[in-house]
């Protein structure tokens, strides 16, 4: 009987004592941190991204911010990217697993890696290769997305051109120069109130503020920055011809001396601030800006497209085995007429001549490798796979009609970053987003 009473003393206290334990040790599950539209971001995925944006940054030598501001500023990075992520889908824009695996091998192949080896230092490193692969995916989206919201929005008038032209002429301090320019951007509402405008002003004071105390641009772009590049890249935009920075930048730009920080700027889009990290300028003997005549390639290819129907195992099978017979004398332009896939097959694969930027960059990068009459391995690009063969080269300058594309080029860069920023503050405002983060 006292044996019995123990043990059923023994089985009652078990679950206490289990109970006990776990409120000792909780266990945190996942939790929403906020609400797009009707889609949750959550705290695991917070802090994934975060994790992400911690090692590159340290891999760029930038200081980092408290990390409850990094996380803040990254919640807001995640809100705009889901904002357009969900009008991306609903719009029919995909990017396909093709696709995908196609810009995946050409990421390794920056890195000077073959894809297995590129997936094993990811893994290595802590970095699932499932995820890795999604979030590629959601970049590719949200950079076609933004061309293709460019090209609806951004307009370049004759008249623009013309003065372009004019200027250039005129050798203006723009032509030729380059500049390594970082900036910080903070967004201001389309409907903005007195109320936010004096809040968001005084952020970009306080930003301006912690720079004039000498402290690091890269850290305060990060801490501030609404521009996707305050994560990425400290705020750098890279080094740009001077005449492809929007107008406002370059207009104060050229009144910096490198190391040097501007004032706030306003634009419709926010506040701005710059800061110029190096400057350099071509100049020929008559001291006037250097202008390079343009190099031109005529080239010919054989083209065959991976679908449904072609893998991509087989479309490399049919170009190796086609490269075969042109290294043992078959006619290439009778090999494409039969085989390509491309409208050029009915000219022998000619695609004439080709100034810099007429192809995509993996065409073009194999292009400018071969010598004379050489014929590529095959080439990968978004179009499929490619057998290369260059027939001629020469450097000339520019034509009238030329030169009038190349000057209408520039002024759509001129204009593109500020267009795409509007557009996305716009969707930004129209989205209903609930934050979770403080009160959990």
């Amino acid at each position: 009987m006292i044996f019995r009473l123990l043990l059923l003393c023994l089985l009652t206290a078990l679950p206490s004592a289990h109970a006990q334990s776990r409120r000792a040790n909780p266990i945190e599950v996942d939790r929403i941190v906020a609400v797009v539209n009707d889609e949750a971001i959550t705290a695991f995925e917070l802090r994934s991204r975060l994790a992400t944006v911690e090692r590159q940054l340290k891999g760029q030598n930038v200081q980092l911010p408290p990390r409850d501001v990094l996380e803040r500023q990254l919640l807001e990075r995640m809100i705009s990217d889901r904002v357009q992520t969900q009008f991306a889908r609903e719009t029919g824009l995909r990017v396909s697993d093709i696709e995908l695996d196609a810009a995946l091998r050409r990421i390794a192949e920056s890195n000077r890696l073959p894809l297995p080896d590129f997936r094993a230092a990811l893994e290595k490193d802590g970095i699932a290769w499932p995820k890795f692969r999604e979030e590629i995916r959601q970049e590719i989206i949200l950079s076609r997305l933004r061309d293709r919201e460019i090209n609806s929005r951004v307009a370049v008038s004759e008249g623009e051109v013309d003065n372009y032209l004019a200027n250039q002429q005129q050798g203006t301090a723009e032509q030729g120069t380059e500049v390594h320019v970082a900036h910080i951007v903070l967004r201001v509402p389309e409907q903005a109130t007195p109320d936010q405008l004096m809040r968001i002003g005084a952020r970009a004071k306080a930003a301006l503020d912690q720079i004039r105390r000498g402290e690091d641009f890269a850290k305060v772009a990060a801490a501030y920055s609404d521009a996707p590049d305050g994560l990425s890249s400290g705020g750098s935009l890279g080094m740009r011809p001077l005449d492809r920075l929007p107008a406002l930048y370059a207009s104060v730009v050229q009144k910096l001396k490198p190391g040097e920080s501007s004032e706030i700027l306003r634009s419709p889009a926010g506040f701005h601030i710059l800061k110029l990290i190096e400057k350099r300028s071509q100049q020929n003997t008559s001291g006037t800006p250097a202008v390079a005549p343009l190099k031109q390639t005529h080239a010919r290819h054989i083209l065959i497209k991976v679908n449904e129907l072609v893998s991509e195992a087989e479309a490399q099978h049919k170009l190796v085995a086609l490269k075969e017979r042109l290294d043992n004398g078959a006619d290439f332009a009778e090999l494409a007429r039969l085989y390509s896939n491309d409208l050029s097959a009915a000219k022998g694969g000619d695609l004439g001549w080709l100034y810099p930027g007429d192809t995509v960059p993996e065409f073009e990068k194999a292009m400018d490798a071969l010598k004379i009459n050489e014929v590529s391995q095959p080439v990968q690009s978004p179009f499929g796979f490619h057998l290369i063969q260059v027939l001629e080269r020469r450097t000339e300058e520019a034509g009238q009609e030329r030169q009038r594309l190349m000057a209408r080029q520039v002024l759509r860069e001129r204009k593109a970053d500020e267009a795409y920023q509007d557009w996305v503050r716009q969707l930004r405002d129209r989205a209903h987003v609930e934050y979770r983060l403080e009160n959990q």
